[in-house]
């Protein structure tokens, strides 16, 4: 029983050795991933149209303060003018609402179309770390101080092979 204990931690630190670690650059894939152009277009979309709905509200509400105010001068009766003031001020609260929630919803569509490349992306690196007997793959994006590189392999290219992204391919550009 002694003899084989003793084998036993002879041969922990053998395997130990024999453990293959590896790290991607999660942040260059994902800008050169098919999915974040789609993603990108879509967003930039969706903004346009808010954009668009919103100028067609601003628009609405300056026309109607062109009127109101050109009634001012034109004598028209008190409550007329009262009930006026009201509805452009009820216009002025929507288009503030309105702004706010276009910002909401644009930030809420980011964070899904993100999640669903993370997920796509850590697909991949699951795939690779398993076909590849991986113990560990760091993700240098994230921040990590230091990692080896003699005994850590670059598993970017092979993640990018996973996903079927070419190694020349161009990261997309956000038109913010």
């Amino acid at each position: 029983m002694k003899k084989f204990l003793i084998l036993i931690l002879m041969l922990a630190p053998m395997s130990l050795l024999a453990q293959k670690f590896g790290y991607v650059n999660s942040a260059e894939i994902i800008q050169v991933m098919p999915e974040y152009s789609k993603a990108l277009k879509d967003i930039q979309a969706l903004e346009k149209t808010y954009t668009d709905d919103f100028n067609s509200m601003r628009t609405e509400l300056e026309r109607k303060g062109t009127e109101f105010e050109k009634m001012q001068q034109d004598s028209v009766p008190e409550n007329i003018l009262k009930r006026r003031y009201e509805e452009l001020m009820q216009m002025q609260q929507r288009l503030q609402e309105y702004g706010q929630t276009i910002q909401q919803n644009l930030s809420k569509a980011e964070s899904e179309k993100m999640m669903e490349i993370q997920t796509v992306l850590k697909s991949a690196l699951d795939a690779v770390g398993k076909d590849g007997a991986y113990v560990c793959i760091f993700d240098i994006a994230g921040g990590i101080p230091f990692i080896n590189t003699t005994i850590c392999e670059d598993v970017t290219p092979k993640v990018r092979a996973k996903l079927g992204i070419p190694a020349n391919a161009v990261p997309a550009v956000a038109n913010r």
